[in-house]
This record gives C-alpha cells, sequence and structure tokens, in this order.
C-alpha cells in the first residue's frame, strides 16, 4: 500500500488531493448529521461553489442523501467511510509519524487522529473515540481504572459503551476533584463512565487542593483510606495533559503562585505538577490520589490532549512521561511535536 501511494502522488498528486477533501466531508457529514451545506462550507473552509460541485458528486456516487433537514451519510456512504480510514492514515502519513513520535518520546506507543481538536469539534470526537477504543482492548474483565479530570475526560466517558465480559471493572478518581465544574470533575466522570460501560465506580469527595492539615485529617478517615487503596491499585491510569496557566486559572489559583508559575515559565500540567519547556517541575499541588512517581510503576498509563495550542503542554510533560505511557493525540500537535 505504501508503494502505490508513493507512486500516485508523483503521477496523480491531484487524485489524493481529491480523495482527501472528499473523505473530510464525508467525515463531518458523519459527525454533524444533518447538516446544511452552507454550515459544512464554513466549517471545513471551502467555498459554497466548491463544496456545491462535490455535494453534486458525492450525492450521484449514493454515498450522501440531502433532504430538507441536511446531508447525511447513506449506508453505503457509511460503509466506505469506514473503510477509507486506515487508507487515509497512509495517505497523510500518520502511520509514519506515530513510529517517529513513539521512538522520540521514548513511550510504549502514540496514537494520532486525523485534525486539530482546536478547530474541529469531529477531531475532538475522534481523539475521544480512540481513547475509548484502546482503553476497552486492555480490559481483562476485572480492572481498577483510575480517571484524572477534565473537558477530554469526559468526552472520552461520552464514547464508552457497554461489554458484558467486563462488568468487574470499577472506575475510581485518580485524586481528589472538588472545586472544579461539576461536569468535569474526576467524580462525575467515573460515574459517567461506570454508568456508560456498566460497571462499578467509587468516589472521593475532597478538594483538588488541600493543606498539610486537611492531608492528615483525611489519611485517618477509613473511606477515604479504603478509595485511596483503590486508586493506587489501578490497572489503567487515564489522563489528560493541561496548559498550565489555564489550569492554575481554573483551579482559582492565589497571585502568589501565579507568579511562581509566570516566573519559572510554567507551559504544562499534569496530576497537579506544573512543569517548564524543559520538563522541570515549576510548582506542585498537594493533592490527594496518584502522584507523579507512582505512574511509574504501573504498565498502562494512557496520556489523551489534543489541539494545536496544547502542544507545548503535551511536550513539556512527556519529558517526564514513563516509559509505560501512551500518546493518544491528534494531527495537529503531533506535527508540531516532531518540529520540536
Amino acid at each position: 500500500m505504501r508503494s502505490l501511494l508513493d507512486i500516485q502522488r508523483k503521477l496523480l498528486p491531484d487524485f489524493l488531493t481529491a480523495m482527501q477533501k472528499r473523505y473530510d466531508i464525508l467525515r463531518y457529514i458523519g459527525f454533524m448529521q444533518p447538516v446544511g451545506r452552507r454550515s459544512l462550507a464554513v466549517s471545513l473552509n471551502l467555498t459554497e461553489r466548491v463544496l456545491r460541485s462535490e455535494v453534486e458528486f458525492l450525492k450521484d456516487q449514493h454515498l450522501i442523501e440531502v433532504n430538507s433537514s441536511g446531508m447525511q451519510l447513506s449506508d453505503e456512504g457509511k460503509d466506505i467511510l469506514e473503510k477509507l480510514e486506515s487508507v487515509m492514515r497512509e495517505v497523510m502519513g500518520i502511520d509514519i509519524m506515530e513510529q517517529e513520535l513513539k521512538k522520540a518520546l521514548k513511550v510504549k506507543q502514540v496514537i494520532i487522529v486525523a485534525g486539530n481538536s482546536d478547530q474541529s469539534p469531529w477531531a475532538k470526537s475522534e481523539l475521544s473515540k480512540a481513547c475509548a477504543a484502546y482503553m476497552k482492548s486492555l480490559w481483562t474483565g476485572n480492572n481498577i481504572i483510575a480517571v484524572t479530570g477534565g473537558s477530554t475526560m469526559t468526552e472520552v466517558a461520552n464514547m464508552l459503551s457497554p461489554d458484558p465480559a467486563n462488568e468487574k471493572l470499577v472506575f475510581v478518581p485518580a485524586r481528589g476533584g472538588l472545586g472544579e465544574d461539576v461536569q468535569n470533575q474526576a467524580n462525575t466522570i467515573v460515574s459517567r463512565m461506570a454508568e456508560k460501560a456498566r460497571a462499578s465506580h467509587r468516589v472521593l469527595y475532597i478538594p483538588d487542593q488541600v493543606s498539610n492539615e486537611a492531608y492528615q485529617s483525611f489519611m485517618k478517615d477509613p473511606i477515604i483510606k479504603d478509595v485511596l487503596s483503590l486508586i493506587k491499585s489501578a490497572d489503567i491510569v487515564l489522563h489528560g495533559i493541561g496548559d498550565a496557566m489555564r489550569m492554575a486559572e481554573r483551579r482559582k489559583t492565589s497571585p502568589e503562585i501565579m507568579e511562581v508559575l509566570k516566573d519559572g515559565e510554567a507551559v504544562g500540567e499534569a496530576f497537579g505538577y506544573y512543569f517548564n519547556e524543559n520538563g522541570e517541575v515549576v510548582h506542585k499541588v498537594k493533592t490527594v490520589g496518584i502522584q507523579l512517581d507512582d505512574l511509574h510503576g504501573l504498565k498502562n498509563v494512557i496520556a489523551v490532549a489534543g489541539g494545536q495550542s496544547k502542544a507545548k503542554a503535551i511536550r513539556s510533560y512527556m519529558k517526564r512521561a514513563p516509559a509505560s505511557t501512551v500518546l493518544i493525540t491528534d494531527e495537529a500537535v503531533a506535527q508540531e511535536l516532531i518540529k520540536g
């Protein structure tokens, strides 16, 4: 397949360009259906004249259906789109980028989805879908899965589905998370994941940031100790990677610590640790739950983050990531990481 694609690039470059364009159109329709022509043109940055021509072609090939509510994929269109996925990965060189990044980052695996999550809702959807699929491939029926908070984890939760063979799964929050937006708190997310997967879950109702005195007090509570024991026994850890300053603002960080982060040129955040571009820890939030050092003893650590704006944050964290990490990201980030 690779040699054939290389020949096509030389002899029929317009063919690959047209295939890429039609693939993007089918993909976007599949995600947004039913969708109007004007909305589709704006989202894909195409003129209405160009899009009209492409839509007519796809309609003539019986790949889409057009009615008063908008465009949607036909059954044949869904089938073609599914078959195109693996082909387009090679056309766009995604499989090569995955291997390059795996070697450069010295991690277990890199999974890349097409697009830029900052600009395309379907790219973020594909990111979450890829994460859900990979996580499910690890389930053996009796796993403990620790999950952090964040909007990306919320999207992953929505992509899960029941698996009768894995009803003994237990989802737990990787750390305390009260004080954040309720929808994106780890407790809410593990509850949603358990509901979607028809599994069980435990919660950890303590703040994301605690004082030393509060920490010692929490450690005496038998219920909290029981949940922490489960967290520390996790088979799989699933986490996001945040932009340092955005995360600090979301946590309502004090002006004094904000200055520490600015002076230290923090760019990335994970598990309450803030990193500069060299991967050095600039500041650490006192949290209850999984700590960075705990990751190095785990076989399955899944880091999920996408969008070109997060490239620096992802690069900074990956310099500290354990070798067991599987990075799931998008094409825009991958290109930035390879450049760096």
